[in-house]
């Protein structure tokens, strides 16, 4: 590849996620330019290991770097501003999910993508794995005929992240484990839909458990936090469903911890057949019936093992993006805005006990299901309620 062909990068936040990031952009041929960070620590190991100028601050970076494109990983409540930034000098973005801590900052990546030469594509990199996109192309061949429900979970049984980290607090991730794992899920089952138009979302939040001091926490997930004196002012579990308006419904159920089994997997209802696979699996499992020489049932498991698949998928798709000139066609920033707005739907909803109606982007104000009617703004910094 030669140097007109490569695209060059900058990463907004060096840690584990940035430093993955800037890994696959080298693996495809491309070039890290530089990267930022408020950590010292954190930048000089991102210097050494990438051998790039780093900087304290995104502004300086856009300043003095010839880029073509930046990678946002920071905590979620810098999404935004440096994500807007970006936008503005018109460099193409690769945002890690969810798109902002609220609502209002995700509208105000969408409005300066709208504004911008470049583009935003939204870091949901489980609709690259192995079992999505087998999913993807039996749902192309039509083999589900009509789908009707999706049933999306991930709980873990104990995996509160983070002792102390931005993860458990309100001000730096805009929520908790809703936001966290539970936006993939549902990401993964709007995209199964094709997102429809929503029209209504309920939902219950939760924090049972990461104010306890004796949170057992047996894989030392959180590295064995008693949670006392630790920063939590999160839901540690929600259920959630969301109607649209062609009929399709999905169920949502996620949990940082649960006295349960843990799950993590969707499933698929469909008039002609059905699916279900894990996020942390290969396979997809495909359920259908027939009459041939009797009724019976027809279970098939479709393996297999994408290269590059996940995280490594979701950069090349980026990167050729990049390189095309062209916004993609799949992690769009609107996708991304609509699962905003199920998020901030589904916290107002726990908030209040109301189910919440929301118009169609750009249209009016969402509205309370129960009278069609809402007096008053929603109050997008409230925290998550709890009990």
């Amino acid at each position: 590849m030669n140097a007109s062909e490569r695209v060059r990068v900058g990463v907004v936040g060096l840690g584990g996620m940035g430093t993955n990031h800037a890994g696959n952009v080298v693996d495809f041929g491309h070039e890290v330019v530089a990267g930022t960070d408020v950590v010292p620590e954190i930048r000089d190991a991102f210097a050494a290991e990438f051998d790039v100028p780093t900087y304290e601050t995104y502004e300086d970076m856009y300043v003095r770097e010839d880029l073509d494109a930046v990678i946002v990983t920071t905590p979620n409540k810098f999404h935004e501003p440096a994500t807007v930034a970006a936008l503005e000098c018109d460099y193409d973005v690769l945002c890690e999910k969810p798109l902002a801590d609220d609502l209002a900052g995700a509208e105000r990546i969408a409005d300066a993508a709208t504004e911008s030469e470049g583009f935003c594509m939204v870091g949901f990199h489980n609709r690259f794995s192995t079992p999505m996109t087998l999913f993807k192309e039996q749902q192309a061949a039509g083999r589900f005929g009509e789908i009707t429900h999706v049933e999306a979970n991930y709980v873990r049984r104990r995996g509160i992240p983070g002792v102390g980290s931005w993860f458990t607090s309100k001000e730096l991730a805009g929520g908790g484990a809703l936001i966290d794992i539970g936006v993939h899920i549902l990401d993964l089952a709007l995209h199964a839909l094709e997102f429809p138009e929503i029209v209504e979302v309920t939902g219950v939040t939760r924090s049972d458990f990461g104010g306890r001091t004796d949170y057992a926490d047996p894989d030392g997930f959180a590295d064995h936090w008693d949670g006392d004196g630790e920063t939590f002012d999160v839901d540690d579990s929600v259920t959630a469903y969301v109607r649209c308006a062609d009929g399709t419904t999905i169920s949502l159920n996620v949990s940082w911890a649960a006295n349960r089994a843990p799950k993590d997997d969707l499933v698929v209802q469909g008039t002609d057949a059905g699916a279900e696979f894990s996020l942390h699996d290969d396979a997809l499992t495909i359920f259908e019936t027939g009459t041939e020489g009797g009724d019976h049932y027809a279970d098939t498991e479709l393996t297999g093992s994408l290269e590059p698949a996940g995280h490594a998928a979701e950069d090349r798709r980026f990167l050729e993006a990049v390189l095309a000139g062209e916004a993609p066609d799949i992690n769009t920033v609107e996708q991304g805005l609509t699962v905003q707005r199920v998020i901030d739907a589904i916290y107002r909803s726990s908030e209040d006990g109301e189910a919440k109606r929301l118009a169609p982007i750009g249209g009016a104000e969402d509205e309370s299901a129960d009278d069609g009617t809402d007096e008053s703004e929603p109050d997008r910094d409230a925290k998550p309620s709890t009990r």
